[in-house]
């Protein structure tokens, strides 16, 4: 009988240690959350914008349009370097 109690008792310690790991998740979520959202949300515009840039910059066959392409998305990078220098 005694197996059978330590096994319990493993199992109990199991579950705890998921509590307190899903706990810290939780904790580390609020923290993201108290982040200026505007920042946050103008981050993953400019990541929207940069995806939608590159896949354009990898059709476009025109010389003037690539040099453009390429100034935006050097643009859009500074961007968000300012954007996540400020959410630290």
């Amino acid at each position: 009988m005694g197996d059978a109690g330590e096994g319990l008792i493993d199992a109990d310690a199991r579950i705890q240690e998921r509590r307190d790991e899903i706990e810290q998740a939780r904790k580390e979520s609020r923290a993201r959350e108290t982040r200026n959202p505007a920042v946050v949300q103008q981050i993953e515009s400019l990541r929207l914008a940069r995806a939608e840039l590159g896949r354009q910059l990898e059709v476009t066959t025109h010389e003037r349009r690539r040099a453009m392409l390429v100034e935006a998305v050097a643009e859009i990078d500074r961007r968000m370097a300012e954007a996540e220098a400020q959410l630290k």
